[in-house]
């Protein structure tokens, strides 16, 4: 049974990284261990956690800088062992131990604009150094819907089969190369993979909902430009990409991770209402968007496990209680693709 609302981050945390019957299967018939590269980002933590609580006898192993205090110790704690690397430098990543199953998260969105270069090389060279140095693993590697161009929002959305051929902006077309990376290797040395576009993943900390409520409380108005959009429970997300590493191809392939679209200002109404204000909405709809068809998804697993309006009942709690903020706006609203 999910809760009626989420009090405090340990109990948020122990939602997000409690595993479905489903997950528990699919890892225990999964040979082999799992190693996460770039844990510490704001979903790799709660993914590492869910592996390790629904296989509690592989080895859970997280990778990365570990630049926020007190990340490593935490994950430690939980049971997932922890490497301390600069994906960017080759010697720690030749380091690494042979590991049958990657998921891969490392990449770089915020603070694209003005560092154009780290960007590419977070989204597009790490990608290629990690796919040969791993091309005998499976890697399930996190991509984004920003590798589409904007859809009609009256329409099924983008579905994989769709050209990889995104609006303007430096990060959309970085993560499109990110692809063609880990495609190329895959297509070379055989690597079975899948490339996880999801669109916005929804923590209380965080997400389009979350960016949303804190607007609403502080009496901001709501842009509509983009007027529709996809979210999923992050523990949903987290389970889906763990389960696609049963559902790898040769070569990789790319799955539409999320939930049903939804429209931000029907959205907003209903935060608004549970929030007790008063919305106010600014520009007009645009007649496109970031869209998914999540036909796919849902053929190999089922519904999400949280519907849209537990997370609207979670998210207004959350935010009129003025609980933990990563202070991470999503930018769900730009259309220029600068970030």
């Amino acid at each position: 049974m999910l809760p009626k609302r989420l009090d405090s981050i340990e109990q948020l945390e122990d939602v997000l990284t409690t595993p479905s019957p489903a997950l528990v299967a699919t890892l225990s018939a999964l040979p082999g261990d799992i190693m996460v590269l770039g844990v510490g980002g704001k979903m790799g933590p709660t993914l590492a956690r869910l592996a390790k609580r629904a296989a509690p006898n592989k080895r859970v192993i997280g990778v990365a800088r570990f630049t926020e205090p007190g990340l490593q110790a935490a994950l430690q704690r939980h049971g997932v062992e922890c490497i301390v690397a600069d994906l960017l430098a080759r010697e720690p990543l030749a380091a690494l131990p042979e590991v049958p199953n990657i998921v891969f998260m490392a990449g770089r969105k915020f603070g694209s604009s003005g560092s154009e270069w780290l960007t590419w090389a977070m989204n597009a060279h790490v990608p290629a150094l990690v796919a040969e140095r791993f091309a005998s693993s499976r890697i399930v590697a996190f991509s984004t819907a920003c590798v589409y161009p904007f859809v009609a929002v009256d329409g099924p959305g983008a579905d994989e089969r769709a050209p990889l051929t995104p609006p303007p902006g430096e990060y959309a077309n970085s993560c499109v190369a990110r692809e063609r990376m880990f495609q190329h290797f895959s297509h070379q040395f055989g690597t079975p993979g899948r490339l996880i576009r999801l669109s916005y993943a929804i923590d209380m900390r965080y997400g389009v909902l979350h960016d949303l409520a804190r607007k609403l409380v502080a009496h901001e108005p709501i842009d509509l430009a983009m007027g529709h959009a996809n979210v999923i429970w992050q523990g949903d997300a987290n389970d889906w990409a763990l389960r696609a590493l049963a559902h790898c191809t040769a070569p990789t392939s790319g799955l539409n991770v999320s939930g049903p679209a939804l429209r931000i200002r029907e959205v907003a109404q209903g935060l608004a209402q549970r929030l007790g204000v008063t919305p106010v909405f600014n520009g007009t709809e645009a007649p496109t968007a970031w869209l998914v068809d999540i036909g796919e998804a849902l053929r190999l697993f089922g519904e999400p496990s949280v519907p849209l309006a537990t997370l609207l009942d979670w998210t207004a709690d959350w935010v009129a209680h003025d609980r933990a903020s990563l202070g991470k706006p999503t930018h769900y609203e730009a259309r220029d693709g600068k970030y």
